[in-house]
C-alpha cells in the first residue's frame, strides 16, 4: 500500500448554516437582513422583494413577516 498522508492545514468546515434575524443591519426586526445573511444575498434586494411581495399580495406578507420575527431566535 501506499504511505498517504493526510495533514490538517488549517482549513476548517463551514458552521452548518441556520436561520438567524439579524438585529444589528435591520431595520424592524432583522428578518430581511436574516434572510439576506441566510442566503449570501444583498438585504436591498430582499427588501425590495418583501415591498414587492406584499403590494401584489395584497399584504399577506406582512403577517409572514411578523411570524419569522416573532419565531425566529
Amino acid at each position: 500500500m501506499s504511505d498517504l498522508r493526510f495533514e490538517d492545514h488549517g482549513v476548517q468546515s463551514p458552521a452548518p448554516r441556520g436561520f438567524r434575524l439579524n438585529k444589528q443591519r435591520g431595520k424592524i426586526m432583522g428578518v430581511s437582513a436574516g434572510i439576506a445573511d441566510y442566503f449570501g444575498l444583498d438585504v436591498t434586494l430582499v427588501r425590495v422583494a418583501w415591498v414587492i411581495g406584499t403590494l401584489v399580495g395584497f399584504g399577506s406578507l406582512i403577517l409572514i413577516y411578523l411570524a419569522i420575527g416573532l419565531i425566529a431566535d
